[in-house]
C-alpha cells in the first residue's frame, strides 16, 4: 500500500512516521508512505501557497494551483483509489472507514489548513473527505497521520498478532472487553476467575457479554 500525504507543513510528520509499529510495516515493505511539501509545487517567487478569500472575511485559504500541480504529477504516475480530504465538515472517521480504506492500493492524503482550500480543489480532486471529530484543529497533519495510523495497523503482516486488529473496539460495532495481566492479584484487586480457568469458550462468552454489557453503557448508540 502506498499512501501519499500533501501538507505546506511536512516536518509534522516525520516523527509520527518514524516510530513504533508505522515504522515496522514500512521496514516489512508493507507500506509506503511519502509526505510531499505544498510548497514545492508552488509557482510564486516565495513559495507561496495560500491567498485572501474572494469577498473578504478572515482567514487564508489555501490556493488551487500549487495542489493541483501536485496530485495531477502523482496521478501521472499511478492509479489512486481515493484522493481525500482531511476537514472538519467531511464523514466522520470510523472503523468501517478505516477497513475499507486498508484494502486500497494507493491513497492520497490533502491536508487542510488556514481557512480550507479553494472550493474547486474539492469539486475536481477531491473524492473522499474525513472528519476525525467535530472540532477544528491548526491543520489536517495530525488528523492525516490518525487516519494513515488506523489503516496500516490493519494490513495484513503490520501487527505480529494479525488477530490482534479483529478484536479491537468497533469491529463489530462493540467496545473491547475489559484486559488484565500479571500479577493475578494486586493489592487485593483481583482479576475475574473465569479469565484465569483456561476454558477458551466460557471466556470467550465473558468477553462478550463484558463488550455488550460496556457498549451499551457506555455507547448505546452503536447498538441502536
Amino acid at each position: 500500500m502506498r499512501i501519499d500525504i500533501i501538507t505546506c507543513l511536512p516536518k509534522l510528520l516525520e516523527s509520527f512516521f518514524a516510530h513504533s509499529i508505522l515504522k515496522r510495516a514500512a521496514d516489512k515493505g508493507l507500506v509506503e508512505v511519502y509526505v510531499h511539501d505544498l510548497r514545492e509545487f508552488s509557482t510564486h517567487k516565495q513559495r507561496q501557497t495560500d491567498d485572501y478569500a474572494f469577498g473578504g472575511g478572515a482567514g487564508m485559504v489555501m490556493m488551487i494551483e500549487p495542489i493541483d500541480n501536485c496530485i495531477s504529477k502523482l496521478k501521472a504516475e499511478r492509479d489512486y483509489n481515493n484522493i481525500i480530504y482531511m476537514t472538519p465538515d467531511g464523514e466522520n472517521f470510523s472503523q468501517r472507514v478505516a477497513n475499507k480504506l486498508s484494502l486500497s492500493g494507493n491513497i492520497i492524503i490533502l491536508c487542510g489548513h488556514y481557512k480550507g482550500v479553494d472550493e474547486r480543489v474539492r469539486e475536481q480532486f477531491i473524492t473522499m473527505e474525513i472528519s476525525i471529530g467535530d472540532y477544528v484543529l491548526s491543520g489536517g497533519e495530525l488528523a492525516a497521520a490518525v487516519v494513515s495510523d488506523a489503516i496500516i495497523r490493519l494490513i495484513p503482516g503490520v501487527l505480529s498478532d494479525e488477530t490482534s486488529a479483529l478484536t479491537d473496539s468497533f469491529q463489530d460495532d462493540l467496545l473491547a472487553p475489559p484486559v488484565y495481566t500479571r500479577p493475578a492479584e494486586y493489592k487485593g484487586w483481583k482479576v475475574p476467575d473465569i479469565l484465569l480457568s483456561g476454558h477458551e469458550a466460557e471466556i470467550n462468552k465473558w468477553r462478550m457479554e463484558q463488550s455488550l454489557k460496556r457498549t451499551k453503557i457506555r455507547r448505546p448508540g452503536l447498538i441502536d
